[in-house]
């Protein structure tokens, strides 16, 4: 069981770093085989996402780099997370959930037939509406983290190439940090209700960290042709995942 769970949060952690998503693999498999309450694993698993989202945006800031404002704004996603934790028994995810798969579906149109999103310029444009914008998409992706999650990263990714103009790389790279922020504001929120099993989630974040640096360095070299077909991968993934849920309930 233990070889299977550092295993799953390796795993996770290489999607994660490419696209996003490592949830849906490490909760299910932390469901499944330890008899953990669902706070316990949700919570078990946000540590390990922190710490490999954590390594995989040292890695990818290193070698892309980002712009100053992007450390603002991890401030705002995780006080924004960390109220939608607060929130989530407030909104049921039968009402969250056919929302995301429309939008799911609208992402992977438009990705699809407009090949030269996300090829623009490394530094793209920042005028103070775009900074503005940019903060208004931190704060509403940082609540629905904290809230729902799935699709987080490739959420951000997308908001980040819209608003600035830039190259999915540069998005990548500042959705990390910003993910990273948003982890921690829900971790924060899990950890003061006290349901971290801390001997499991540390070892998986370590695992995690492991899968997660190689993501890194996938993305690094596969540049933005590879994290637009993984985000094609992952709205399939995930429109399918919740599709399932949608009509299972």
């Amino acid at each position: 069981m233990i070889v299977l769970l550092l295993a799953a949060a390796a795993v996770a952690g290489w999607v994660d770093a490419v696209i996003g998503g490592g949830g849906l693999i490490l909760i299910p498999v932390l469901m499944a085989s330890t008899g953990l309450p669902a706070a316990s694993v949700l919570a078990t698993n946000k540590v390990a996402a922190v710490f490999g989202t954590a390594s995989a945006a040292f890695t990818m800031v290193r070698k892309v780099g980002v712009p100053r404002r992007v450390w603002g704004y991890a401030v705002v996603a995780a006080v924004c997370s960390g109220l939608g934790a607060l929130a989530v028994s407030l909104i049921s995810d039968d009402v969250v959930r056919p929302f995301i798969i429309v939008l799911l579906v609208a992402v992977g149109i438009f990705v699809a037939f407009k090949p030269s999103f996300g090829q623009g310029d490394a530094k793209g444009t920042a005028t103070r509406t775009r900074v503005l914008l940019g903060l208004l998409l931190v704060a509403a992706i940082g609540f629905y983290d904290g809230i729902f999650g799935p699709g987080t990263g490739m959420f951000l990714i997308m908001g980040f190439t819209a608003i600035f103009s830039q190259n999915f790389l540069r998005s990548a790279a500042m959705a990390k940090v910003v993910n990273t922020a948003t982890n921690l504001g829900a971790l924060a929120v899990f950890i003061a209700g006290g349901h971290v099993e801390w001997g499991l989630a540390l070892a998986l974040a370590v695992a995690n960290v492991i899968g997660a640096q190689l993501g890194a360095r996938t993305v690094l070299g596969g540049g933005t042709t590879l994290v637009r077909y993984a985000m094609l991968t992952l709205v399939v993934v995930l429109t399918v995942y919740l599709g399932i849920q949608e009509f299972s309930s």
